[in-house]
């Protein structure tokens, strides 16, 4: 049995079949036409046009629950550390930043008493890393020793937004903090 010469078809060869039989090959060998390579093209135009912003406004939607999960425990961990230390600590949301700012009467003297203002604990704390991410109103909560909160700047209430998506975060005059979306 003699093997055929594999035969050409542009760059490609076609060789016999595993088995050693000729395989067959179809004699009209072209390659693809401009019009069907910009047929895949326009297919694949129209899938990016349609998948871009959907994860788009994925990526926003993550990033605003993460901006929110962040807030909550930033203003629980507060209400924590003032129960904790028997001080007074305000936490600060200042809409137009993405920070927050931390503030404690800190204790001093002898006996031990909480000092009469409030001074920065640390530097500002960014709640968010994502653009587009917003807070309104301006809020400062209040922290008493004994877990009780109160808004000396705004309300118990607040938004953060991105594009058209918003989160309502709700902290309760005990401490409880609620995220919510519309």
């Amino acid at each position: 049995m003699s093997k055929k010469p594999a035969r050409q078809c542009g760059r490609r060869l076609f060789r016999g079949a595993p088995n050693g039989t000729p395989a067959e090959v179809n004699s009209n060998c072209r390659g693809k036409t401009f019009l069907e390579l910009m047929l895949v093209v326009a297919i694949i135009s129209v899938i990016l046009k349609i998948a871009i912003p959907i994860y788009q406004n994925s990526v926003l939607s993550y990033r605003l629950v993460g901006a929110a999960a962040s807030v909550a425990g930033s203003i629980q961990q507060t209400r924590f550390k003032s129960i904790q230390v028997g001080c007074p600590y305000t936490i600060a949301f200042t809409a137009g930043s993405t920070t927050y700012q931390v503030q404690t009467e800190a204790i001093s003297g002898t006996p031990p008493a909480c000092a009469a203002s409030f001074t920065n604990v640390g530097s500002a704390i960014p709640w968010t890393t994502g653009a587009g991410i917003s807070l309104s109103p301006s809020t400062t909560l209040q922290f008493n020793a004994n877990g009780t909160v109160s808004a000396t700047t705004g309300t118990l209430s607040f938004v953060l937004s991105s594009g058209n998506a918003t989160r309502t975060v709700t902290v309760s005059g005990v401490g409880n903090v609620k995220v919510t979306s519309p």
